[in-house]
């Protein structure tokens, strides 16, 4: 299981990621509206994009995006039941390294909820 402590570790990049936003202000302003845009609610909710988000990052062994994920997930409301059906497809799909990100991904939720 993993040792990751979630909460710290978005804390640590969001403060990484403020200095590269003063050094690189248009490539992040236009990450930002990438983003802002990608994750807009339309014709697949803003949910269902967390959720497809957060299971490229699970397959991609990403424990940033875990959190941030998982952070956005729990303020939309999403179900524990939500989130363990999407983590048994990235297993599908992602064999046994996706499963150890999926367990990282139970324990962010415990832990951000």
């Amino acid at each position: 299981m993993s040792t990751f402590d979630h909460a710290n570790l978005i804390q640590g990049i969001n403060e990484s990621l403020g200095l590269f936003r003063k050094a690189q202000p248009d490539a992040m302003q236009g990450f930002g509206q990438l983003a802002k845009s990608a994750m807009a609610e339309g014709a697949v909710s803003t949910k269902h994009k967390e959720l497809m988000a957060l299971a490229i990052g699970i397959t991609q062994h990403c424990s940033g995006c875990i959190g941030f994920h998982v952070k956005a997930l729990l303020k939309l409301g999403c179900t524990r039941q939500e989130l363990e059906e999407m983590l048994a497809v990235c297993v599908y799909m992602g064999g046994g390294p996706a499963l150890m990100y999926a367990a990282e991904t139970l324990k962010a939720w415990d832990t951000l909820a």
